[in-house]
């Protein structure tokens, strides 16, 4: 059987169809590039914003216009709120929702993973999820549909599985839905989980993938302390910076006030430090004066990044009933304010790091062969460092591109098993 892998969206998905491929390879399938030479083309979809799902459908299509004869499995975040739209689309025979990888195995007539114990990912740095689901009601998020209730993985599968991948990746990256409420459904917490990483797993470079900011506690902290170990780097989402517009959002756990405490605790004494934020632009009922709060808690807090989403109504979720939307032209303009804003903070980072250290891992390839220092940094490197190696080095202006970075090795790159 040969199948074709398609994934959209955020870093758990990424996770899942890593886990999916794992079973279909076990089971003797062959991963082909194209969905024109498969049998069957597995997509796991998106749901976040309608653009996800706009390329999810153009996808399918595109697949069953290529390859009339194949199959088509839909997973994902898309599919378990689909109310008919994806099972209608050419070709798919099957639409699972969530991570769905025993579902998959089901569909095709295989047999389930017994162990997620991942000998190695298609990634340079490999993914962690330690968690599903997300106990929270955004009022513009149907994640919390398409993914049910916090279930958090237990300590030793973790570790486990961590060991495994550490020997062919340098960086894990711990990803989820809300990785932050790790834990609580089973007594202990995310920093007593990553504090247990680092203790059982030496020499890999771990990172966290999104948590929000009110949500790191003493532990993690004090494991930034050690930027080899658990990279300098925080995605605290933000959404907006005015109260009133977090709370129409349905996001009562956190003021703007107390968001900026909790990354200025995470950079505090921390000249090398990563920082970047989700933020929603017109959100419904935004007024000028909200999206000016934004734009000045965006200019006062240190971010060196910033991911834009002009806002995206879901069908389904509670911000389809909020009155007052905001024109798509304001919308726009708003996005272009925050996106100039960010990329005048990143260029200005960018310019701090001239001449510092950096801990890189190689990644891409051939000629574009780029690096990613621990502070979310993208650099480039010498293309004949493997893919997947760590090194320490010097970040200098790359003559190549205008406001980019290149690392000069200072040390022998560190390479990850074969």
């Amino acid at each position: 059987m040969k199948v074709y892998l398609r994934t959209f969206g955020c870093r758990a998905n990424q996770y899942d169809t890593e886990v999916t491929r794992a079973m279909l390879v076990a089971n003797g399938a062959e991963i082909v590039a194209r969905p024109d030479d498969a049998d069957v083309a597995l997509f796991n979809s998106c749901a976040v914003t309608a653009e996800a799902e706009a390329d999810l459908r153009q996808a399918v299509r595109q697949a069953a216009r290529r390859n009339g004869r194949v199959r088509s499995i839909v997973t994902g975040c898309a599919a378990a709120t689909d109310r008919g739209a994806i099972a209608a689309l050419p070709t798919v025979s099957d639409v699972i929702g969530g991570a769905g990888t025993d579902a998959v195995a089901s569909a095709l007539g295989l047999s389930p993973l017994d162990d997620v114990n991942l000998a190695g990912q298609t990634g340079a740095r490999a993914l962690l999820r330690v968690q599903d689901g997300c106990d929270e009601h955004c009022t513009f998020c149907i994640t919390t549909i398409a993914r049910g209730a916090n279930r958090s993985r237990p300590v030793t599968d973790l570790v486990r599985e961590a060991s495994a991948l550490a020997r062919r990746h340098a960086e894990i990256v711990i990803t989820g839905i809300h990785i932050g409420t790790y834990g609580r459904d089973c007594g202990t917490t995310l920093g007593a989980l990553v504090a247990t990483l680092i203790d059982a797993v030496p020499g890999v470079r771990f990172r966290l993938s999104s948590i929000e900011a009110t949500e790191l506690d003493e532990t993690l902290l004090r494991l930034y302390d050690d930027p080899r170990r658990l990279a300098p780097f925080l995605h605290a989402p933000l959404q907006s910076g005015s109260d009133r517009l977090l709370k129409r959002m349905g996001r009562h756990w956190y003021t703007a006030a107390e968001y900026a405490d909790g990354v200025r605790r995470a950079v505090a004494g921390r000249a090398v430090f990563g920082l970047s934020a989700d933020v929603i632009a017109g959100f419904p009922g935004e007024s000028e004066a909200d999206h000016e709060a934004t734009l000045a808690l965006v200019d006062a807090l240190p971010f060196t990044a910033l991911h834009v989403f002009p806002f995206s109504l879901r069908p389904g979720t509670p911000a389809e009933r909020l009155p007052d939307p905001v024109p798509g032209e304001v919308i726009a303009r708003r996005a272009r304010e925050l996106r100039e804003l960010a990329g005048r903070k990143a260029a200005a980072y960018a310019a701090i790091r001239v001449g510092g250290a950096a801990d890189v891992v190689a990644q891409g390839s051939g000629a574009a062969r780029t690096g990613l220092t621990g502070d979310y940094l993208t650099v480039a490197v010498d293309p004949g460092i493997p893919r997947g190696d760590r090194f320490q080095g010097v970040l200098a202006r790359d003559p190549a591109t205008p406001g980019g970075l290149v690392a000069i090795a200072t040390s022998a790159a560190v390479p990850t098993s074969p």
